[in-house]
């Protein structure tokens, strides 16, 4: 099993994602995945680099595997246009690039004024919009014209030397078929045996990521605290997240959400024993690669303590 450092495009600058996939680097991280947001979840955590111009910057600082986690191709940007971001990302990290896609948020992709499509629309135009940037990854001229997407004689000439995996994200049944149909690969961050389950048995046994985050601090109090105070919204339930339109409105949802909650949905602190348990259930569950992001300002004390107890402590099979 891998065991990635996830890279928060909504909580840090662009300078402090570089320092992070460096130091996961240094620290024995296997690879990289990173957020792509128009939007952070609600103004607490304040930031929101366009991602292309991120991975070019990673790409340039460290050797590590990227994944997106995940772009959405269908709404605010045109599939076409993610093909070439991809290309261009693949290129730049000499092949170690895996294009992570799902059906997205109206957080991010209401932005250019259009309506918000009902989930099975949106899992329609996924599967278009993933065919249409694998002709495209063939180098060939392309022209399209489907349900969703028109392409008009394009050609991407700026390609990697083999076309990037792409892994689906999928958080239901629906998705997860779609995955094990069309994805090279799955992705979530529930640890979910019986949806991951789903996925081996209809994709042939392909490969599947997870995430999770974590919060360090110097108690487990104050680690509660920063998860509560920046992303209370990763308690809401059901299809709250992919429905809500604006960080104000995750904001008035959140308040829904205890500090409590945060705490017992997240490991906080600097307790070890505390971390490998919180993870467990990931490598249990038997996912190919785990990755782990810090919640709040302590991500170096994080990356340094993961390099030197809590990966080895999960690789080792520790029983903790």
């Amino acid at each position: 099993m891998r065991f990635g450092y996830f890279l928060s495009c909504e909580e840090f600058t662009p300078a402090e994602l570089v320092e992070q996939a460096v130091l996961a680097e240094q620290a024995g991280f296997d690879a990289l995945w990173i957020s792509d947001h128009f939007h952070p979840w609600n103004d607490e955590q304040g930031q929101s680099p366009f991602v292309w111009s991120v991975i070019g910057a990673v790409a340039q600082a460290c050797s590590l595997p990227v994944t997106t986690a995940v772009t959405c191709p269908t709404v605010r940007t045109h599939p076409a246009v993610v093909a070439q971001a991809a290309a261009t990302s693949a290129v730049l990290l000499g092949g170690r690039f895996t294009l992570g896609v799902g059906t997205g948020e109206a957080l991010n992709e209401h932005i250019t004024g259009g309506p918000w499509p009902t989930v099975e629309v949106r899992l329609e135009m996924l599967e278009e919009a993933v065919e249409v940037m694998r002709r495209l990854w063939t180098g060939e001229q392309v022209s399209h014209r489907g349900r969703h997407y028109t392409v008009d004689t394009a050609r991407i000439y700026t390609l990697p030397d083999e076309p990037p995996p792409v892994y689906v994200s999928g958080f239901g049944p629906k998705a997860v078929d779609l995955a094990a149909r069309i994805g090279d690969g799955y992705i979530t961050t529930s640890p979910d045996p019986d949806l991951l389950s789903r996925f081996r048995e209809l994709s042939g046994g392909k490969p599947a990521q997870a995430g999770s985050k974590v919060a360090w601090a110097a108690t487990e109090d104050a680690g509660a605290r920063i998860a509560h105070r920046l992303w209370a919204n990763a308690g809401l339930p059901g299809e709250l997240a992919q429905v809500l339109p604006s960080p104000r409105h995750f904001e008035q949802a959140s308040q829904l959400v205890t500090e409590e909650m945060s705490r017992e949905a997240a490991p906080c602190g600097p307790d070890v024993e505390r971390h490998v348990k919180g993870l467990r259930p990931y490598v249990e569950a038997g996912f190919d690669d785990l990755y782990v992001a810090n919640m709040g300002p302590h991500y170096r004390e994080m990356i340094a303590a993961y390099g030197e107890q809590v990966l080895p402590a999960l690789r080792a099979g520790d029983p903790w």
